[in-house]
């Protein structure tokens, strides 16, 4: 196909919008391929929806290889199905309600509507089933930015896989990361498949797909390769504590308007890493103490795993009422509520808060002092070890190309989504979830392809193959041009504007095609144009009678 830039949309711009930190928001903004209608809502312009349906095109291929069917689930859905999944008060769910006062959901994916058709399985002759879906998704994102990488509206692929046993999601599972590792292979990607946490889908494992770049996830990986994760699922060893001289028994000390780490530390003349701090969280309508050390940062979505379901920071009148002091002033010792620690504090004597305001205690000790559950809670730092081998850990921003997810039967109990199993008993599915989100995919590829000039398409997902550009004067020749590189099966944008040659030049190396053919004076005179590899700027001249063959 030919297509002339005189008839097409393509408004590119010459300067960076004024909000864009990262290049794929810059470049796909001034190349004409998005355009914002408010904070996280974006408009895929021409160029940017042909990007997109090539990438929705090689994920579609490698889904249906793998045996999963398409089909199509509403934006639109009940709220009863959120409140049985136990989704439904998540903060980032939009909801409204019709002119009759019924609830609905805008999801922000539909695990709850697939599970509500797995409740038409009946038979384990029926199993195993793959279906997945290209659905528009809603979030209320708080903080939008990043052009596609941080968004309110985005379209993702998700499908759903039901099975008879956790041997068949095993399969499943591992299909589905064999079929993304080669999507992203084929949009020519640098990514990482790395153990992650499932956060708000629920479920029990699950696995990132990460692609180093300028992205809101990030990437934890060992000097020695070894050992990669997502920050949230990393697990690092941290450098040790300098403890003071231990104690027979805890001792409270006072510690006057003291109530972060930074100031009880300075006061009491102990090493951050020698006091832990207290996190009272409520799971389930009840108060859960979380403990980690001092320099420590807690790691909600570790908690939540750890929990088995989802959390939220206690209001300060629970904490009062709970521990009959402020929120700086609790500890673990005499606590009235469950303790869940961090595994750093199995050993060693802690300043700890002494559940009175302005009482710390010095010399607190876990099993001695009081008893906890152990778990890994705390957010991997820079200089930690790796848990593999020991060696350096470090951390790089990294865009979530996909994500996929063991659910079990997270949703299938709640929904009674059951089968009849070959021994006549009734089991629930067993169920995983697996997203792409195209937007990410796109995003990640420009932050992975580009230079000073603009975008480098790789030509699995790039608008069209060859960009012709027509300088004054041969307009007939460029004609000619893209019609043989058509014939020979190749998409074209033929830049037919009457527009100076260096503004064309300008918007090609902006925009990014694979390849650009130069039609200009000289062409005239003996029949051959100017071929420009985009990625490594080789050109060479080739006649146009032999075009076709040059590709």
């Amino acid at each position: 196909m030919i297509a002339r830039a005189s008839q097409l949309f393509l408004p590119t711009l010459r300067d960076d919008p004024a909000d864009a930190d990262v290049a794929s928001h810059r470049l796909l903004v001034r190349g004409g391929f998005i355009r914002q209608v408010s904070a996280g809502v974006w408009t895929y312009m021409p160029l940017g929806w042909r990007v997109h349906q090539k990438v929705v095109q090689i994920i579609r291929e490698q889904m249906d290889a793998i045996g999963a069917q398409e089909m199509l689930a509403p934006v639109l859905t009940p709220a009863e199905l959120w409140e049985t999944s136990g989704r439904y008060d998540l903060p980032v769910v939009f909801k409204l309600q019709d002119r009759t006062g019924r609830r609905f959901v805008l999801p922000m994916s539909h695990e709850e509507t697939f599970t509500f058709h797995g409740k038409e399985l009946q038979s384990y002759k029926q199993l195993p089933q793959v279906w997945y879906h290209f659905g528009t998704k809603e979030r209320d994102e708080p903080r939008p930015r990043g052009g596609l990488l941080r968004v309110r509206e985005f379209i993702m692929k998700d499908s759903y896989s039901f099975d008879r046993d956790e041997a068949g999601l095993d399969e499943s599972f591992r299909k589905h990361a064999e079929a993304y590792g080669r999507i992203f292979e084929r949009c020519e990607l640098e990514f990482y498949e790395v153990e992650a946490e499932s956060g708000e889908m629920g479920g029990k494992d699950s696995n990132d797909f990460l692609a180093p770049g300028a992205g809101e996830n990030f990437l934890v990986r060992c000097e020695n390769g070894d050992y990669a994760a997502d920050i949230e699922a990393a697990h690092g060893i941290p450098v040790p504590a300098d403890f003071p001289a231990p104690l027979a028994a805890p001792e409270e000390v006072e510690t006057p308007g003291m109530r972060t780490i930074d100031e009880v530390s300075k006061f009491l003349e102990v090493d951050p890493r020698a006091t832990a701090k207290a996190m009272p969280v409520v799971a389930d309508g009840k108060v859960v103490l979380a403990l980690i050390r001092g320099d420590d940062r807690l790691d909600e979505a570790k908690l939540a795993a750890a929990l088995g379901q989802f959390v939220r920071p206690a209001h300060p009148e629970e904490i009062t009422e709970t521990f009959g002091a402020d929120g700086g002033s609790i500890g673990p010792v005499g606590s009235p509520v469950p303790i869940l620690a961090d595994e750093a504090l199995r050993e060693g004597q802690y300043v700890v808060g002494a559940n009175r305001d302005d009482r710390h205690l010095k010399g607190a000790q876990v099993g001695r002092d009081f008893e906890a559950e152990f778990a890994d809670l705390r957010h991997v730092k820079e200089g930690d070890s790796c848990p593999n081998c020991g060696g350096e850990l470090t951390i790089e921003q990294a865009i979530e190309l996909g994500h996929i997810f063991k659910l079990g039967t997270f949703y299938s109990i709640p929904f009674e989504a059951s089968f009849l199993d070959e021994d006549g008993t009734e089991k629930p599915l067993v169920m995983g979830s697996y997203g792409i989100g195209p937007g990410r995919v796109i995003a990640a590829i420009v932050e992975q392809h580009h230079d000073e000039q603009g975008i480098v398409w790789p030509r699995s997902v790039a608008p069209y193959d060859v960009h012709v550009v027509a300088l004054p004067g041969v307009e007939e020749q460029a004609h000619e041009a893209a019609t043989a590189l058509d014939a020979a099966g190749l998409s074209v944008l033929l830049d037919d504007r009457h527009a100076r040659a260096g503004e064309k030049f300008a918007d090609a190396d902006l925009i990014g095609m694979p390849v650009r053919v130069t039609v200009g004076k000289k062409t005239v005179e003996d029949g051959a144009v100017d071929v420009r590899d985009r990625a490594t700027g080789e050109e060479r001249r080739v006649p146009i009678a032999s075009l076709g063959e040059a590709f």
